[in-house]
């Protein structure tokens, strides 16, 4: 059997160079032509729409059970990966505002405290890290090498980004009443430790939770402004 994962340590440190080190090599192959720009996206696309498929095969490698939070693609993470996925593949504004700001907010959080017990070099392990560098790698992609830029006011962006955020949250929160699951972590902390033991009870770190990604979301929304029209 592979050790625990435990966060934080040289197995999560590998695992964090090894994905950033994917999407430097992926974002280089993008800018070096327009051949190599569609072998690059189209790879990171398939990561993204393929990333349920791949971490459930290795997933039920595992015995025991599988439970309704691990079996349905309700998880945050799963979304925007087919957001990142098909924003790649089409370039629609929405899907990569979606894409931007979710990726690098949210996702970026799930690989700095990721909620796997199962570590290296078990399939789960690898494809959990595949799977959210895949979003990250998108997140960059749009508009490092395809030029997206978000909406002026400075605001409209992150609004975007927000309100369909809030639009899940609910979403989840509904299936998690229904269901008794987790997606979202709307229903209760993960076990593993996480930005959220920080926030408050339940529900006191939902609310953080939104004002946490409005700053993030404003401050991810600077650097890729439009430029201003000019008459």
């Amino acid at each position: 059997m592979p050790p625990p994962f435990v966060p934080f340590t040289t197995m999560h440190g590998g695992a964090i160079v090894a994905g950033l080190a994917g999407v430097a090599a992926l974002v280089v192959l993008g800018r070096s032509g327009e051949k190599n720009e569609r072998v690059a996206r189209f790879i990171l696309a398939f990561l993204c729409l393929a990333a349920f498929g791949y971490s459930q095969a290795a997933w039920q490698t595992i015995e025991g059970d599988p439970d309704l939070d691990s079996s349905l693609p309700l998880h945050l993470c799963d979304i925007a990966a087919i957001v990142g996925g098909f924003a790649l593949l089409t370039r629609k504004r929405l899907l990569a505002t979606l894409t931007y700001f979710w990726g690098l907010a949210a996702t970026v959080q799930a690989l700095l405290t990721p909620a796997i017990t199962i570590g290296f070099p078990h399939p789960a392990f690898v494809t959990f890290f595949v799977h959210h560098f895949a979003i990250v790698g998108a997140a960059i992609y749009l508009p490092v090498v395809l030029g997206w830029r978000s909406d002026r006011p400075w605001w409209k962006g992150p609004l975007t980004a927000l309100l369909w955020g809030n639009l899940y949250l609910l979403l989840s929160m509904a299936v998690n009443a229904w269901l008794g699951t987790n997606f979202g972590f709307t229903a209760r902390k993960p076990v593993n430790p996480s930005l959220l033991d920080h926030l408050g009870p339940w529900p006191i770190y939902l609310l953080w939770m939104q004002a946490l990604a409005a700053l993030l979301f404003s401050l991810l929304a600077l650097p890729v402004l439009a430029r201003k029209n000019r008459d």
